[in-house]
């Protein structure tokens, strides 16, 4: 695969929906920072982190953004919608992640940033009232302006490569229904105005018509629906997602594979969250709350297999509160108390209170994600991009596997992808050659 990847020339477009929102605004104040040299890329491991190839002792470890052909943060020009019309120069200072003092050196540049109007229904993410968006008669009609929208920028910005990134609001709770099942039904729907397709889905369908990889980073049924999954693949386009992994989820995704490494036992895990930010405000609606909820409760299932182990984990208690705050901001504050025994049935405990900036969180993922989808697009991979697990809550998975949820195992997979598509040996961690005679 190596030698058939095409190099990164010229300017990657990056089309983010939700642009004045609290991930999306970090994510380009921080990007405009670090191309200025203001700031550092700290939470990228496309930017910061390291490879080993070959053996332990051939101490060979180059930086990830050396060893494969991603496009430079340099290159990287913005573009988007959002429900809102503002600046991003004053959406960040609306959202209270980043210091002021930290935006001015860039707010020229953040003042130019403007947002095409959106696709939005308030059906959809109830505790939101655009006032920016598009208007059609028919869902479809609203895609081809999203088309419409993304030519226009190519066009005028210059970009030679686009990728589209999910940086909305969390919408209502959706099942699958047979509007989803083939592209044929899908579009049907979009001339219809079905109501299972959500504004998130109509955007997917946009980008991958024009030709954009996709990547998902709320907890909506949007691109893991088998009309859009059969659709990337046909466009041999690389889709990702589901759900920023953050603050609270990024942690169980760690203790977990402990509990169950060393075959310890769990009765309950509760966590709590509070946090005060329009996040908080959209998840205060029940029918939010309860996509966001699916996303994280089906973490521990998986990672603790309960089927294998079921004196260790058959029955254990697992809720997950999220409560709006006004006073925390966007300072969130997540609490876990887990409930757990080993030798002997004897019973302890584990607490963390984890104070959190979600959007400090997810910025590097925002940027390690598009450009890992653009090398997987210039690599000719097509369909779910299994090992970007790394970065998602719900990671998208074939139909026959359950997904994948340990950190350190979806690390050792995304790494092995990269070494794969490079020609180089993976690394099984074995080391049984050290010890041989």
């Amino acid at each position: 695969m190596k030698d058939n990847i095409p190099s990164p020339k010229g300017k990657l477009g990056v089309l983010v929906v939700g642009m004045n929102g609290a991930v999306a605004t970090t994510f380009i104040a921080g990007l405009l920072a670090i191309k200025k040299g203001y700031g550092k890329p700290f939470g990228s491991l496309t930017q910061m982190g390291t490879i080993r190839l070959g053996k332990r002792s051939e101490m060979k470890f180059p930086k990830i953004k050396e060893f494969v052909p991603l496009a430079g943060v340099e290159d990287i020009v913005i573009g988007g919608w959002d429900i809102f019309d503002q600046n991003i120069y004053d959406g960040a200072l609306e959202s209270k992640v980043l210091d002021p003092k930290d935006l001015d050196p860039i707010q020229d540049e953040l003042k130019e940033l403007h947002p095409m109007p959106a696709v939005f229904d308030n059906y959809y993410v109830k505790r939101l009232n655009g006032t920016y968006v598009k208007e059609g008669a028919t869902k479809m009609e609203l895609a081809e302006q999203l088309r419409a929208d993304i030519r226009e920028f190519k066009s005028k910005s210059g970009v030679d490569r686009l990728v589209m990134i999910w940086c909305g609001s969390t919408e209502i709770f959706m099942g699958h229904s047979e509007t989803h099942d083939s592209i044929d039904q899908f579009e049907r729907g979009l001339h219809e105005n079905d109501i299972n397709i959500t504004p998130s889905m109509i955007y997917t369908y946009a980008a991958l018509m024009e030709g954009l990889p996709y990547a998902n980073g709320a907890p909506n049924l949007t691109v893991d629906i088998p009309a859009l999954v059969d659709l990337s693949k046909a466009k041999v386009l690389p889709i990702a997602g589901k759900d920023f992994k953050t603050g609270q989820t990024l942690i169980k995704t760690v203790l977990a594979p402990m509990l169950k490494a060393r075959m310890l036992g769990l009765q309950g895990w509760f966590s709590t969250n509070i946090l005060g930010n329009r996040d908080g405000e959209v998840l205060d609606d029940p029918y939010s709350f309860k996509t966001k909820e699916e996303s994280k409760l089906s973490v521990l299932e998986h990672i603790l297999q309960p089927e294998l182990y079921p004196e260790l984990y058959k029955d254990f208690y697992h809720k997950v509160r999220i409560n709006y705050y006004p006073p925390r901001g966007y300072s969130k504050e997540g609490w876990d108390n887990i409930d757990i025994f080993g030798w002997l049935g004897y019973q302890m405990q584990i607490k963390i209170d984890f104070l959190c900036r979600d959007s400090i969180l997810a910025a590097p993922i925002v940027l390690d994600l598009v450009l890992f989808l653009d090398l997987a697009k210039r690599a000719g991979m097509k369909g779910i991009q299994e090992w970007l697990s790394f970065y998602f809550k719900s990671p998208m998975h074939a139909p026959e596997v359950y997904p994948e949820h340990d950190l350190f195992i979806q690390l050792t997979k995304l790494k092995n992808t990269l070494r794969h598509m490079m020609g180089e040996k993976l690394i099984t961690h074995l080391g049984i050659e050290y010890y041989e005679e």
